[in-house]
């Protein structure tokens, strides 16, 4: 059993919670890196023996006056080097030779049909309200509609008309889309009426985190420098979705470039308190799915920033295994680490959308052609489920519960235990690669333009990713397959496992080695507003009735066992359709 915890605090100190890939960097319409010019011998000043002696101190190291004195015959030509390939542009869709894959060459992977099998539970009648139409998920929305008892329209218009009354409050969203979710919508009523059926989310409206491009419309990334930016193509998830017939609502905001839920407009906030952000950096798109402004949401996520809005604002994410949905189209924050998922209020819901979304596509490198099976219904009895009881131990109730469920379920609960091993230092890749992605930002000084400022907001993480060496970061990186090479250990002869979001540093892990993790509501507890961090925000804060996810995590590419363990848990903890209160 491990003593080494990392929290959701430290996870967005060490530079966390940050998204997913490709788009435009620095002349943002253009899609490119400005080139940034070299600074001058007589500004940079001559690198002396005693210039080597103090930067030994930022990386632990020592070496002799001898040494230092060969080394400094050398380091102009390398300074050259590097500030020549500064000036090289670079478009922010171009990833590193070296292409993060998670499959380990010893092990073998299920082939999988691509086949969804719903659990066609009874949707029962259309609700009288409009309100709980909204608050109905997908499976139900998409049956009364099949039903002939809703369409694609009214859907659409009752949706439209709750972000105009909600949506400025909770400032979930960027930018609304009316007339493109009218024209879908109604084009979604006339294919289904003559029979032509593209699967579950036909005419279900939605949400797209700001980050994706849909052409034509604005893509602000949630930063100042790139308010104005508007997409000139389609990312390719947005054709997906088309595609499939969903009906886009807008853009949802997310924290700037990636992180947190503070863009240029504001702070995201949390549906059950708005006192507190929503956190993010899929702020927007938790925030309208658990206030019901959208029947689902889209979000990404490098480092948790599906999983810990999820958390907060009681939705469902679904963090896909790295590599089953292409992110191109979409800001490129972390290239071994970006992901795109779905956020939803039930856990079938999330299986709907990533089944459209699934699919290879060469136009991203990282991109993996892995089949996809769902069957939301099947019998979860026999599964074999690792925990480690020292996770619930620590833990909440409502994680204790879930526990407990899975149990009730009749899964087999496997004790585990995660080795000991260091693995805050896989903190410099997202760290570094993030910094090489927005180097224009920081170089320029155009970094000044973000709205968060802190400590541990980009500009200084950017900044002292500089200071991040070479040898250092590589050596990360095959600490990062020793991690993975755990895992796939960890994981063998198991169907999931459980355990409370941050517990183990398993949200850490999993994200390094692109493991699946599913977060589905739990419960609810009584905290204080809180920061973006999960501090109370004072002493004396009110508390509020706030809800929590718990997660399950599951074999590389196996979302399938997420998906039907999840649902027969959230069907036995009967929280899924509780709902924040001012909302209703």
């Amino acid at each position: 059993m491990t003593d080494r915890k990392t929290s959701r605090r430290d996870l967005l100190k060490g530079g966390a919670f940050a998204i997913v890939s490709a788009g435009a960097t620095g002349a943002a319409m253009a899609g490119q890196q400005s080139a940034v010019a070299p600074a001058s011998k007589a500004a940079a000043g001559p690198v002396s023996p005693q210039t080597l002696q103090c930067a030994e101190t930022l990386f632990d190291i020592h070496y002799t006056d001898a040494e230092r004195e060969q080394v400094v015959q050398e380091i102009d030509g390398w300074i050259d080097r590097m500030t020549r390939q500064r000036a090289h542009e670079k478009p922010n869709t171009l990833s590193p030779a070296t292409v993060f894959d998670p499959r380990l060459r010893s092990r073998s992977y299920r082939d999988q049909p691509d086949r969804l099998v719903p659990s066609n539970a009874d949707a029962g009648a259309l609700p009288t309200s409009d309100t709980m139409i909204a608050f109905a998920p997908v499976w139900k929305q998409a049956a009364w509609m099949r039903r002939g008892l809703l369409t694609s329209r009214r859907l659409t218009e009752i949706y439209l008309d709750r972000i105009e009354r909600h949506g400025a409050a909770l400032e979930c969203f960027v930018t609304v889309t009316p007339e493109i979710a009218r024209a879908e919508a109604d084009q979604a009523d006339r294919e289904l009426a003559a029979g032509q059926d593209r699967g579950p989310l036909h005419g279900i409206p939605y949400g797209m985190k700001d980050i994706i491009d849909v052409a034509g419309v604005r893509a602000s990334w949630g930063a100042t420098p790139f308010q104005d930016r508007v997409a000139e193509v389609d990312a390719t998830i947005a054709v997906k979705l088309r595609e499939a017939g969903a009906v886009l609502l807008g853009k949802t905001t997310n924290g700037a470039l990636a992180y947190g839920d503070r863009w240029f407009g504001g702070i995201t906030r949390n549906p059950w308190n708005t006192e507190e952000g929503s956190s993010g950096s899929s702020a927007g798109s938790a925030s309208a799915t658990a206030a019901g402004l959208v029947a689902f949401g889209i979000g990404t996520e490098t480092l948790g920033s599906i999983v810990s809005p999820s958390n907060r604002c009681g939705t469902t994410g679904l963090r896909p295994t790295f590599g089953r949905v292409s992110r191109h189209g979409a800001m490129a924050l972390c290239w071994s680490l970006d992901k795109i998922g779905p956020i939803c209020r039930s856990v079938e819901d999330t299986g709907f959308v990533l089944a459209a979304l699934n699919g290879y596509d060469a136009a991203d490198a990282g991109s993996l052609g892995m089949g996809l099976e769902i069957d939301a219904g099947r019998p979860v009895a026999g599964m074999r489920v690792g925990y480690d009881p020292a996770w619930f131990e620590a833990g909440t109730e409502a994680d204790r519960a879930a526990l407990q469920a899975a149990r009730d379920a009749g899964v087999e609960l496997v004790e585990i235990a995660l080795p000991d091993l260091p693995y805050d230092g896989l903190f410099a890749v997202v760290e570094a690669e993030s910094a090489a992605a927005f180097e224009q930002l920081t170089l320029s000084g155009e970094d000044d333009g973000l709205v968060w400022q802190d400590t541990a907001a980009w500009p200084n993480t950017w900044r002292r990713a500089r200071f991040i060496s070479a040898v250092d970061l590589i050596n990360v990186d095959r600490f990062r397959r020793e991690v993975m090479e755990m895992m796939d250990s960890m994981m063998d002869g198991l169907d999931a496992m459980i355990g409370p979001n941050f517990a183990g540093a398993l949200l850490l892990i999993t994200n390094y080695t692109g493991h699946p993790q599913l977060a589905f509501k739990s419960g609810y507890n009584q905290l204080q507003t809180r920061t973006i961090f999960g501090d109370p925000v004072g002493e004396d804060a009110p508390t509020h009735r706030v809800p929590q996810t718990t997660s399950l995590w599951a074999p590389l590419f196996e979302e399938g066992n997420l998906i039907a363990l999840g649902r027969e848990i959230e069907r036995r903890l009967a929280v899924a359709d509780d709902h924040p209160p001012a909302f209703l």
